[in-house]
């Protein structure tokens, strides 16, 4: 499975001029992936990350700090960075935004785009969550992941995003693994391991 660098690409959905880039780019994309049905998840999904799984911290250039998975692969971007391993990611970016998402922006502006922007997406959550770092907003959502460049193959993935917000900025904290693997515990200390320097 190709490593899902679109991730990096996204425009916030707070800046309406970066967001149409965006889609104007994506167009096609968002066309196919808003007719795309769910798959199936697996029985048995890969995508545990391990208990004995060693985090490292990752300082960005951006103005933030958090603790990633040693040994993963990792992709530098303008905007932030990924971090893979297999069908497991990380992917964590930095946008201008003029205020603080809520609850009721995010279920008006950025679920909307996300549902064009990834294929087959089924939103369970969109919540205020208290962390380390101050309040931030947390997206829960299931979708396809892209098809393997070879043999075409998709899996159902599960999602956690988190919204950060401070003097300007909005940082995207993703998470994404096959659904039904277990990586509460992991995803919640990379969450909670995220600060603004």
């Amino acid at each position: 499975m190709e490593n899902r660098p679109r991730r990096m690409f996204r425009a916030s959905p707070m800046l309406v001029a970066s967001l149409l880039l965006t889609l104007a780019a994506a167009w096609p994309v968002g066309m196919a992936a808003a007719a795309e049905k769910a798959i199936p998840a697996e029985k048995n999904p890969p995508g545990d990350i391990p208990d004995t799984q060693v985090f490292i911290d990752y300082v960005a250039p951006q103005g933030f700090t958090l603790k990633v998975p040693e040994g993963w692969a990792r992709s530098d971007k303008s905007d932030g960075a990924s971090f893979v391993d297999k069908l497991d990611g990380v992917v964590v970016a930095v946008s201008k935004a003029d205020a603080a998402p809520s609850v009721a922006s995010v279920k008006a502006k950025y679920i909307p785009e996300l549902e064009k922007l990834e294929r087959a997406v089924k939103v369970s959550a969109v919540k205020p969550a208290k962390l380390p770092a101050g309040a931030a907003i947390r997206v829960v959502y299931t979708s396809n992941s892209e098809p393997n460049a070879v043999t075409n193959k998709q899996v159902r993935l599960e999602n956690e995003r988190y919204l950060y917000f401070s003097d300007g900025k909005l940082v995207t904290l993703e998470f994404y693994a096959p659904k039904g693997a277990d990586n509460v515990d992991q995803w919640q200390l990379m969450s909670k391991s995220f600060r603004w320097k």
